[in-house]
């Protein structure tokens, strides 16, 4: 690949992309949804971090983050993720990337999941987050191959029915 730095903001590659560095989303205020979804994420992206503040739900499903190409893939994921706490508590996640198997609801969340492509389409995870409510840390990591070129983020629940109550979410990619 030939790279040209010219002295813009930009840095020209020899396909003709512009490559300005981390691009950040809009971030979202987590209130009622049940899912928050981030699209049109560009085919050159390597890295995405989906970042985490003060998230709640409304009960005690799991929260996972899901990838697709044109539409979001629901399964083959492999990994798994572990609540830190007096007792631990891992859950492995077959339908995204695990942030928490079981959070204690109004439990208050903070942290970022890291998902990189490794090779071709193939994407892994890895999750460090905290709770502030109760004193709970998460971390985990996983493991997913698309069909296609990866387009899409999002942040839901294990039964895709309990709702985010509180927090917001953004991602970065580059």
């Amino acid at each position: 690949m030939t790279v040209t730095i010219d002295g813009s903001a930009g840095v020209t590659t020899n396909s003709g992309a512009v490559y300005n560095g981390l691009i950040t989303g809009t971030a979202v205020t987590l209130t009622t949804q049940t899912a928050v979804d981030f699209t049109s994420i560009p085919s050159w992206v390597k890295r995405i971090s989906v970042i985490i503040s003060g998230l709640t739900s409304s009960s005690t499903s799991g929260i996972l983050v899901q990838i697709g190409s044109t539409t979001f893939t629901t399964s083959g994921y492999l990994g798994s993720a572990v609540e830190l706490r007096a007792t631990p508590s891992a859950t492995a996640f077959t339908a995204g990337f695990g942030i928490s198997g079981s959070p204690v609801a109004g439990n208050l969340i903070y942290g970022i999941m890291t998902i990189s492509n490794i090779t071709g389409n193939t994407w892994v995870s890895s999750v460090s987050f905290g709770g502030s409510t109760a004193v709970y840390a998460y971390a985990g990591g996983g493991r997913l191959a698309l069909s296609g070129v990866l387009d899409r983020v999002r942040l839901t629940t294990v039964n895709g029915t309990d709702t985010f109550t509180a927090g917001s979410v953004n991602i970065m990619y580059e």
